[in-house]
């Protein structure tokens, strides 16, 4: 009897957690047979399953139609309210990243060149250059 309560107790997790990602109505589908962007959302929630304490994306919307990076997006500010979790995000989309970030960490060709809070990392002229293509400015300095 109690391996059977246990395993509906199972089940109503993964039905809770396909919920959560948007997969209920695909609980019979192989993995295989889904879209690249619901295999995204299947890996977010294998990962919730696991119940992590830190979760590590990485270019989470990539590949994704414009209607599936949201339900990831959303996903992961979700996640990000448990403060008891860590979520390390890897990154090209600034947009992504200011939606997201408490903290970024810059790095070109794996040195650190920038780390802090969002809004003083993307100001900085380092950042500006390497990563938003802002050419820094001429200091007056003319030929």
């Amino acid at each position: 009897l109690r391996p059977w309560s246990l395993r509906r107790g199972l089940i109503a997790r993964a039905d809770e957690i396909l919920e959560s990602v948007a997969l209920e109505n695909r609980r019979a589908h192989t993995a295989a047979a889904l879209s690249h962007g619901d295999q995204r959302k299947l890996e977010v929630a294998l990962m919730m399953a696991l119940e992590p304490r830190v979760y590590m994306f990485d270019e989470p919307t990539a590949g994704m139609s414009v209607d599936e990076a949201p339900i990831v997006l959303d996903l992961i500010a979700r996640l990000k309210q448990d403060t008891s979790k860590i979520i390390l995000l890897v990154e090209h989309k600034m947009d992504v990243v200011r939606s997201l970030a408490d903290r970024i960490i810059v790095l070109t060709n794996g040195a650190c060149v920038a780390d802090g809070e969002p809004a003083a990392v993307i100001a900085s002229p380092v950042v500006q250059e390497a990563y938003l293509g802002i050419a820094p400015k001429d200091k007056g300095n003319a030929a």
